[in-house]
């Protein structure tokens, strides 16, 4: 098997080399990651600028490609430039602080997942919730595990996972819930300041936990202290839609 290990925090983060040591067991890897933290990026990508990369080296060995860019930018350009051929798992992680709920909107470390997806490649973002003191070794232990067990499915190529590591997870023998993405609205909180030169400001607060929910989703099985994994797809068609809108006369003006 040929992987593509990615992520947003950036080349050098400790979770990213917790993940690529865990990965060489499943076959021949290659590392294309972001130079810099592009930690909430989204699904930006380099299109007027050219895109700059340079090997890393731990001593003498190859740890991988610095890409000048987005997580995003890294996959494109990690399929298109560095693996020797296509690979057939794109993993993006782990990162440092849970992308659940709305944030795999916003996620960087989900949108590298996402390219892979585009590309057809069966493709996993990992994320452990924030702690003073990751234990990423820990993490990858448990990250290995599940994705191990969901390519024991054999899914179709293109399928995205969205797998997220709760802090309490990391002792003991973790529970593992497939659950919906929570798409409960939080973090809208806003701190007004001033500056020495009496502009205003705003400085974006600590999220409020979302609203309870009688309903699973990844949000509440976190708090439960549970892996989750959520299978995801980019298509954003509202599909029941379709038929109703496509029933409408569309009387348009015609031009003059």
């Amino acid at each position: 098997m040929r992987v593509l290990l990615t992520n947003d925090d950036g080349i050098y983060a400790p979770g990213l080399a917790a993940m690529e040591k865990q990965l060489r067991g499943l076959g021949d890897l290659t590392v294309a990651a972001p130079s810099t933290e592009q930690s909430g990026v989204g699904h930006a990508i380099t299109f007027l600028t050219p895109l700059t990369a340079k090997e890393v080296f731990d001593g003498d060995r190859s740890r991988g490609w610095a890409v000048d860019g987005s997580p995003a930018d890294s996959v494109k350009l990690g399929i298109a430039e560095f693996c020797p051929a296509r690979p057939s798992l794109v993993v993006s992680g782990i990162n440092g602080g849970l992308n659940a709920g709305i944030n795999v909107l916003y996620s960087g470390t989900v949108a590298a997942a996402i390219e892979g997806a585009f590309f057809g490649i069966t493709s996993i973002a990992v994320s452990l919730e924030w702690n003073d003191h990751f234990n990423f070794t820990r993490a990858a232990e448990i990250a290995i595990d599940v994705i191990s067990t969901i390519l024991a499915t054999e899914p179709p190529a293109g399928s995205l996972f969205n797998v997220n590591i709760p802090t309490k997870a990391l002792s003991g023998t973790p529970d593992v819930r497939v659950v919906p993405m929570s798409i409960a609205r939080y973090g809208e909180a806003f701190e007004r300041r001033t500056d020495p030169r009496g502009r205003s400001y705003y400085w974006a607060t600590n999220d409020p936990p979302p609203p309870p929910s009688p309903h699973e989703s990844d949000v509440t099985a976190l708090a439960d202290g549970a892996v989750t994994v959520t299978p995801l797809h980019f298509d954003l068609t509202q599909r029941e839609m379709l038929t109703a809108l496509g029933e409408q006369a569309w009387n348009l003006r015609p031009g003059r």
